[in-house]
């Protein structure tokens, strides 16, 4: 997978899709990727498995959020 330290990991989409819509794929990315900090428990464990759906691997919990971050409003 094609990476520079320009565009990060949207490196795989080569010269299609333009600069700012890249911008904004490395701005979402980071921060669905990064592990959250669970309601339940407290500790950093919280990933995202779907779109609005994060899980807790230490202590099982499941819960909805937004597509990108587990908060709400």
């Amino acid at each position: 997978m094609p990476r520079t330290k320009k565009v990060g990991a949207t490196g795989r989409y080569g010269a299609r899709y333009g600069k700012g819509v890249k911008k904004r794929i490395i701005a979402i990315e980071k921060k669905q990727k990064v592990k959250h900090k669970c309601p339940e428990c407290l500790k950093n464990g919280l990933k995202r498995i779907s779109p609005g759906i994060w899980t807790c691997p230490k202590c099982g919990l499941k819960v909805a959020g937004k597509a990108y971050e587990p908060g709400t409003k």
